[in-house]
């Protein structure tokens, strides 16, 4: 048998395997081409296989946030997983965040979790823990392999998990034992099933409501963002005069110059209420109707107005760009749109940098096919309406509000889409809960520009203690979201790290900054201190 290896070409398995060396050339065949890592004792001859089967390009990681978050912007970008190797229960634990972020959305991911070996486990030693109740608490699908000759297939059956419509996470458990102990041959490929077919009731109920001359918005969410679908959506907008949305914090989307107009939903509960409140129905297309990111006193949680219909044409199983393109000739909707033309801001006037200035440089400077991922929330979120009409883009979010996401899913992204510049928009205090991912994009020399906003605090949560409605008159709450005392070192952290960083404290020293990380090659870092 051989592998097609994008490193080294076909060649062929050793004569001998082991259950590791059979799970790695399973996971090849599969279609998995990278692993972002980080091993235990537990996961030795994993290790050691990726040394012997061609065809996986291991990245290690320094925690398993930055492992599980790498992953997830991989396969969005990608459009295929990444496998994970973790190492057991505590490890698995460290990466629950950013598996949470995945399965939010909707990301195809495959964990490799390490585990005691099967004759260990009786002794109950410092490390053994419920792993399968931990996966089973944040992934679509889990096992435990039994036997070195099963692995095989068990990882077949993964992969085929994780890809299935619209993405899910698989993660499989393997005991040291079923990996040092041999095994007979990979298993094959497993095929997946295709997303579901639209309905023709579906597809006629939503041409029948689009033509009731009702004022409409059009929900989107999945691939139908960045692939065709986008441009039926905009065709039919036009046709019926509807208006795009998609999420706050959409996965992913098709953007700038080029791209029909699609809105994001405002952050806050009363803002989409107030929005939406504009419109007699909502068609969703692979989305769910909107509800606010937390319970507030006083305040709505489900965010569609009474009087607004909901009307779903796809779920996010189902090929919502086939339903579009279907949905836009059922009402004969023009084959061609408006589209948003290249008008990218200004470029501001020196002074002391702001939060909003700097996002117009970089909507302003943006190189044509870029990747933004953001996650900056207070200083990017009521301005990211001037990377409208940069030059075109995509663009990634946050998905499942578990901040520390956008670091890993920048290194990710970077080696998802090699060739393409990575800008990242991160906070200073969500930039801390992973900043290990530094590390490993001067480790592969990733092409990701960063850009910290430094206001020192956790900026979010002082407007959530406003909105709870509760009340401090001494200092330990604001102390709790104060990043002061000591102020934290973005440019020395980063240069720690092996990246190159300066610090910004005006509009023209930000300029130059980011025209340098844009001009030049591997990571780099700025400081934006607003």
């Amino acid at each position: 048998m051989t592998l097609d290896s994008s490193r080294d070409g076909n060649a062929a398995l050793p004569e001998t395997l082991n259950g590791a060396e059979s799970l790695v050339a399973t996971l090849v065949d599969s279609g998995i081409e990278v692993c972002f890592a980080n091993p235990g004792t537990s996961e030795m001859h994993f290790v050691c296989a990726l040394d012997h089967i061609p065809g996986m390009r291991s990245v290690l990681c320094l925690f398993e946030g930055v492992v599980t978050g790498a992953a997830d912007g991989y396969a969005r970008m990608a459009g295929k997983p990444a496998c994970t190797l973790l190492h057991l229960g505590p490890g698995f634990a460290n990466g629950m965040a950013n598996i949470h972020n995945a399965r939010k959305g909707q990301t195809p991911m495959v964990n490799i979790v390490g585990d005691h070996a099967t004759t260990h486990e009786r002794y109950d030693a410092p490390l053994t823990s419920n792993v399968v109740g931990f996966a089973e608490a944040i992934s679509h699908w889990v096992h435990r392999s039994k036997s070195s000759r099963n692995v095989a297939v068990d990882a077949a059956r993964a992969v085929q998990a994780a890809r299935q419509s619209p993405g899910q996470v698989a993660t499989l458990i393997l005991p040291a034992d079923a990996s040092w102990l041999p095994a007979e041959r990979p298993a094959p490929r497993l095929d997946v099933c295709p997303a579901g077919v639209v309905s023709d009731a579906a597809i006629d109920a939503a041409a029948q409501a689009l033509s009731s001359g009702k004022k409409t918005a059009i929900l989107m969410r999945g691939s139908v963002l960045y692939e065709e679908g986008l441009h039926a959506a905009g065709c039919i907008a036009a046709k019926v005069g509807a208006t795009l949305f998609c999420d706050t914090f959409t996965p992913r989307m098709r953007a700038g110059a080029g791209a029909p107009i699609v809105e994001r939903l405002p952050y806050r509960g009363k803002d989409i209420l107030r929005r939406l409140g504009e419109f007699e129905q909502l068609l969703l297309v692979g989305a769910e109707p909107p509800v606010s990111f937390f319970a507030y006193p006083d305040q709505e949680s489900w965010l569609t107005p009474p009087a607004c219909a909901i009307l779903t044409l796809s779920h996010p199983h189902e090929d919502g760009n086939a339903a579009l393109v279907a949905l836009g000739e059922a009402i004969k909707s023009p084959p061609t749109c408006s589209l948003t033309s290249f008008g990218p801001p200004s470029l501001p006037g020196n002074g002391p940098l702001t939060a909003q200035n700097a996002l117009q440089i970089v909507a302003a400077l943006l190189p044509e096919e870029a990747i933004v991922t953001d996650e900056g929330i207070t200083s990017t979120l009521p301005y990211s309406s001037l990377l409208a009409q940069s030059a075109p883009h995509d663009y990634l979010a946050l998905t499942g509000g578990s901040i520390g996401d956008i670091l890993p899913l920048s290194t990710g992204v970077a080696i998802g889409a090699p060739g393409r510049k990575v800008v990242c928009l991160e906070g200073d205090g969500s930039a801390m809960y992973t900043l290990q991912a530094l590390w490993t994009q001067a480790r592969e020399k990733l092409d990701v520009v960063t850009v910290i906003y430094a206001n020192r605090s956790y900026a979010v949560l002082n407007q959530e203690l406003r909105l709870m409605q509760a009340t401090s008159e001494g200092g330990v709450a604001a102390s709790l979201f104060d990043l002061h005392n000591p102020s934290l070192d973005w440019v020395k952290l980063a240069e720690g790290m092996g990246v190159s960083a300066v610090r910004a404290e005006t509009t023209q020293a930000f300029l130059d900054a980011f025209t340098a990380a844009l001009r030049e090659p591997g990571p780099h870092l700025i400081e934006a201190i607003i």
